[in-house]
């Protein structure tokens, strides 16, 4: 949710990310090939969505 949040300036339920939590995961298994990750959901509490971003740590994926 952070990356999305940080990177994309996108709203991504928690859901949501797990399709790029998934391809990252594979990490160079996937490396020179073309992936498509879908990514879903913006309905999240606003309240909720700002609880969840303060537990996580800042980091950079890519």
């Amino acid at each position: 949710m952070r990356f999305f949040f940080e990177r994309m300036k996108m709203v991504v339920e928690p859901t949501g990310c797990l399709s790029l939590a998934g391809a990252l995961g594979l990490g160079d298994r996937l490396r020179g090939k073309r992936v498509g990750v879908l990514i879903s959901g913006g309905n999240v509490d606003a309240k909720r969505f700002a609880e969840l971003l303060g537990q996580a740590p800042s980091t950079s994926l890519l």
